[in-house]
């Protein structure tokens, strides 16, 4: 048996067999859905405050409306141990039912309050946190009830909704913003994810019962791998977001109209769902502590070096294409690599600590970002000159997340070629 097979904190000997497939790969496909519609906000937000700031938030500036966005992610993250006791109460299935009418509701709210700053903070940042904190748990923590060699595999599918999702959304709200304006944005969005949201949610299914499948244990922390890992996670997410934040601010800045803007934050998107789908693979047959290394390592290249210099489309669409790639695989290899490491039984624990550590910087990485951008005037320039704090600070960022992930890769093993 390879080392990553091999948890490092079993589950009992009385647990059954993981199945593998089955219903599991329902389940799969419910956490799909529910993955696409959380993605489907966040992948086009930078198109949404563009919109906002066009239109009905034109006093506003970008840092501001970035931290709306920011708020909304942090929460979503923050409030994961919350979600994973709801869970525990209340079942997964009435949790993930719970979290997308809560999306709905939050999307069909925001519609009515895009006039409104302080409003906005609460329906589009507050209730998706809120909303998405139940549903993210439970995309995270079921795969591993129903998988084992096929986890990765599993994992990738279910991230792969939410490439589709941010794709997808990226070219409907481009449109939808142009043509029937951005309140309407919102509340086709909310109606659209309640009515294919809950009949999805409705097929959810637990193998292990919520009390056992539920575990926080604090006592991960004397793990030094996880640790890395953990810290990987912290420090990736102040970058992870930028781009699909701030992509349509350098398409705009470079002379691109908005509609070849929005088709590179597409492109961007549909990347992020192929590295989603093929990290997957990659970590069942790659091991997922070396599938999370050279995704960093990409994350971070890509960036410093690439994104820096995007003074024309064919260089922007270079770094969409690879980093949207890294950018996807983020979220199915540090998954992976947790859950594999912690073993079954903690599964849900773990990532749900791993998941909380991510609040701070899903909190101030954009506004971050957005700030140095105001500082610089880069909103207001034509060239990418003017970005390049933003982007250095955002590269700086992945690089030390990437050396986390070397050291967890180097604790697990020290062997380069060996499958961990």
């Amino acid at each position: 048996m390879d080392v990553e097979s091999t948890p490092t904190f079993p589950p009992s000997s009385t647990a059954e067999p993981v199945p593998d497939g089955g219903y599991g790969w329902v389940v799969v496909f419910s956490c799909f859905v529910q993955t696409f519609w959380l993605n489907a906000w966040t992948g086009p937000w930078g198109i949404l405050q563009i919109a906002l700031l066009r239109t009905t938030l034109s006093n506003s500036n970008s840092s501001i409306l970035s931290f709306i966005g920011s708020l909304g992610i942090s929460l979503s993250l923050a409030l994961g141990i919350a979600a994973v006791q709801v869970a525990r109460v209340i079942g997964a299935r009435w949790a993930s039912l719970l979290g997308i009418v809560l999306y709905g509701v939050g999307n069909v709210a925001s519609g009515f309050a895009v006039h409104s700053v302080p409003g906005m903070f609460i329906a589009c940042g507050f209730l998706y946190g809120l909303s998405v904190s139940l549903m993210y748990a439970m995309s995270n923590s079921l795969p591993v009830q129903w998988f084992d060699k096929r986890l990765g595999t599993a994992n990738g599918v279910v991230k792969l909704g939410g490439g589709i999702g941010a794709t997808v959304m990226a070219i409907v709200t481009g449109y939808l913003t142009d043509s029937l304006g951005v309140a309407w944005t919102f509340r086709i969005m909310g109606f659209a994810s309640l009515a294919t949201g809950i009949p999805a949610a409705l097929l959810i299914k637990e193998r292990l019962q919520p009390d056992s499948s539920f575990i926080i244990d604090w006592s991960l922390f004397k793990d030094v791998a996880f640790c890395c890992l953990f810290t990987t996670g912290v420090l990736g997410v102040f970058a992870i977001y930028a781009p699909p934040f701030f992509l349509p601010y350098v398409a705009s800045s470079i002379g691109l109209s908005s509609s070849v803007s929005a088709g590179v934050v597409a492109c961007f998107n549909a990347c992020m769902a192929i590295g989603r789908l093929a990290s997957g693979f990659a970590c069942d047959k790659l091991g997922s502590m070396n599938t999370l290394l050279l995704t960093m390592l990409l994350n971070a290249i890509t960036m410093m070096a690439v994104w820096s210099v995007a003074s024309s489309l064919a260089i922007l669409l270079v770094f969409a294409i690879f980093n949207g790639i890294a950018n996807g695989a983020f979220f199915v290899a540090l998954p992976t690599a947790i859950s594999r490491h912690v073993g079954q039984q903690r599964a849900a624990g773990g990532m749900s600590i791993a998941l909380t550590g991510w609040a701070p910087g899903l909190l101030l990485g954009n506004p971050i970002a957005g700030f140095l951008i105001d500082a610089t005037g880069a909103d207001r320039a034509s060239s990418i000159g003017p970005y390049r704090p933003a982007i250095f600070y955002a590269g700086g960022t992945a690089m030390l997340s990437a050396a986390f992930a070397l050291m967890a890769r180097l604790r697990a093993g020290q062997k380069v070629a060996k499958k961990i």
